[in-house]
């Protein structure tokens, strides 16, 4: 396991860069899952808006008007951040020692964090100087969606990082309860479908503000959504972070099949969970006492597989809301067959004692279902472009 990139890069090229260990495995990959989940959204926003199922809004800018006080002390914030955490880490000492703690404690370079802040609100005021008029001017520009899919990126991170936490709490209530502030700030302990329900509410919300209609805009999410948990899961598996399978002892059914395929210790895991390594000395030295199944792993395979699948479809099926059902159908599904060989907590009030993903994917199958019988009645086809 590479708990950061530091722990990658050393051991596939044997080079050592100290610096890699402020960048979180986990976190690298969910960056990049949101980078490239940004780009299908976008590839298929443009392909509905050539169909005519989203219009453009006329919106107004102000061209020429130097940097407002706002946008100087964003730039400020930013480089003041910058210049305290990251180049704090290279100076003060052992703070690599513990990436994660030291990062979300108040410890830091200040002389560099006010330097890197007073750099960038130069180049900020520099770089609407410019570009500064007389007379500053007001121009009028048609805004399509696909040119939001930043803004919709940024509200998915935030929202879904803000689900993901409530729910992992809601679901660990008796570790929340020994460490509420730690449970709330930490980068581990993450559920994937509060993120998905709370993100799904603030980007509804966010798209109606701009008129874009929300089945078609679903629709293009379908793809989007699958793409980016299969890229996600690299991350949870690739770092170990605890969402792994439950003790495997069978016997491997295919000679050929890898062993971490079938049964797995996640040495070095993220967490640090499990027994203490044989000659391991520093941070990240445990492994689990016993083999696992690597759920991660087969989530990765198998949402990219869904992923391709819907995307070869999405041009065929022409009627809104279709594939926003197979996509509730295929995740739900997906996520229900994972939870039987997955560690997870069970809700032992309720009948056949099920877990929250499993309560949750059962709803998601069965709203797909009604998608699928009743778009066609719900959500008319457009024939014409707005």
């Amino acid at each position: 396991m590479y708990p950061n990139l530091y722990y990658l890069i050393k051991d596939l090229f044997g080079i050592k860069i100290e610096a890699l260990q402020l960048i979180n495995s986990f976190g690298f990959f969910v960056a990049l899952a949101f980078i490239g989940s940004g780009y299908v959204l976008f590839k298929e926003l443009k392909r509905k808006e050539k169909l005519g199922e989203f219009i453009a809004l006329e919106e107004s800018f102000v061209v020429g008007a130097p940097a407002t006080k706002s946008e100087l002390i964003t730039a400020f914030g930013f480089g003041f951040l910058f210049g305290f955490k990251i180049i704090g880490a290279f100076i003060i000492e052992d703070a690599l020692s513990n990436t994660q703690a030291f990062i979300l404690s108040l410890r830091g370079s200040y002389i560099a964090g006010f330097l890197v802040g007073a750099i960038m609100l130069y180049l900020k005021w520099k770089e609407k100087d410019k570009v500064k008029l007389a007379t500053p001017e007001t121009k009028k520009y048609m805004v399509w969606p696909h040119d939001r899919v930043g803004d919709i990126v940024l509200q998915a991170a935030l929202w879904g990082f803000i689900g993901a936490k409530i729910f992992h709490n809601l679901e660990n209530l008796g570790d929340f309860a020994k460490d509420p502030i730690g449970s709330l700030i930490s980068f581990s302990g993450l559920t994937f479908y509060g993120g998905l329900i709370i993100a799904t509410i603030a980007i509804i919300i966010y798209i109606r503000k701009f008129k874009i209609r929300v089945i078609h805009f679903a629709d293009a999410m379908a793809p989007t959504m699958l793409f980016a948990y299969a890229a996600g899961r690299i991350g949870c598996h690739i770092s170990g972070d605890g969402d792994w399978g439950i003790v495997n002892n069978h016997p491997k059914p295919f000679t050929w099949l890898p062993d971490w395929m079938w049964a797995y210790k996640y040495p070095h895991n993220v967490i640090n969970e499990g027994i203490p390594m044989p000659d391991c000395i520093g941070n990240y030295c445990n492994q689990l006492k016993e083999s696992v199944y690597p759920t991660t792993f087969y989530e990765v395979v198998l949402t990219f597989i869904l992923f391709i699948v819907i995307w070869m479809l999405r041009k065929k099926i022409t009627q809104p809301g279709i594939l926003t059902g197979f996509y509730l159908i295929f995740a739900g599904g997906e996520r229900f067959l994972i939870e039987k060989i997955r560690v997870n907590n069970r809700i032992s009030a309720l009948p056949f004692q099920p877990t929250q993903a499993e309560l949750i994917s059962t709803c998601l199958i069965l709203l797909g279902i009604v998608f699928l019988m009743f778009s066609k009645k719900w959500f008319p086809k457009i024939n014409s472009k707005a």
